[in-house]
């Protein structure tokens, strides 16, 4: 098969010809947008980045970022289960949705995150570690991805070993360059140096300089982000960037 081709293997093809499960009334807040609120709010914190603001604008953000976003996690969840039945969704603070309070030992001066992140991740290992869907965003951009952001040194040899099986890098290469030819930006390389006993001539060779691997698109807030569409727009992003998904979750399941 030529290295040019952008043909991704039927493994990691999808079809998706079901839908999510209406829920009751009652059963949680219904999303409804992403509230120009909860910009406003984060838009303060970068003048006000103090435990102390936050605590005197807890009602705002329980209203404006934790209660949405929770809404907004359940809706995609249920959406998300059409590709990954066993999804982990956790409408919860420091579970899907991450904490706003970045470490204290190393940020004195700015305890408070200026932008909220969301993921989704298939398996039973970190989240951080294991094939996800995620997205986070703060007053100015929204930022989609579907991978895994960092490879930890357990990750990263598993990877190494991973792309060194013919059929496995051929089978990545052509998902990122398919992801490519549909506008997705795939993540830089992070290392600058091949491995000592690696054919740098090799035509997959690029792929052991990956340091995390994820596809995304950003765009600026707008009328979509704001209204309960949003669900469906990141749905397509994540369904696009389903093959890559897949190779990732049985790289996982490997290490």
């Amino acid at each position: 098969m030529a290295i040019g081709m952008t043909l991704v293997p039927a493994l990691y093809l999808v079809s998706i010809k079901t839908y999510p499960q209406k829920r009751k009334k009652g059963d949680h807040m219904q999303f409804k947008g992403f509230p120009k609120e909860g910009l406003a709010f984060l838009d303060s914190i970068i003048l006000n980045n103090s435990k102390e603001w936050l605590d005197d604008h807890k009602e705002e953000y329980e209203k404006f970022i934790v209660a949405p976003n929770k809404a907004y996690i359940q809706e995609m969840g249920e959406h998300l289960q059409i590709l990954v039945p066993n999804i982990n969704a956790v409408p919860k603070v420091n579970k899907s949705l991450f904490r706003i309070y970045r470490d204290a030992r190393f940020h004195r001066l700015d305890p408070i995150k200026e932008r909220i992140g969301i993921i989704f991740w298939q398996g039973e290992t970190h989240r951080m570690q294991s094939a996800s869907f995620y997205m986070h965003y703060d007053p100015f951009e929204i930022f989609v991805a579907t991978g895994i952001r960092n490879f930890k040194p357990k990750l990263l040899t598993s990877y190494r070993k991973e792309i060194k099986n013919e059929r496995r890098r051929e089978e990545l290469h052509l998902i990122l360059e398919a992801l490519k030819a549909k506008g997705y930006h795939i993540a830089e390389s992070k290392f600058k140096r091949y491995p000592i006993d690696l054919d740098k001539e090799d035509n997959y060779a690029y792929l052991y300089l990956f340091g995390a691997l994820y596809a995304y698109k950003t765009f600026e807030p707008n009328a979509i982000f704001h209204s309960s569409k949003i669900v469906e727009h990141n749905f397509k992003i994540y369904k696009d960037c389903f093959a890559l998904h897949q190779w990732l979750f049985e790289l996982t399941l490997r290490t």
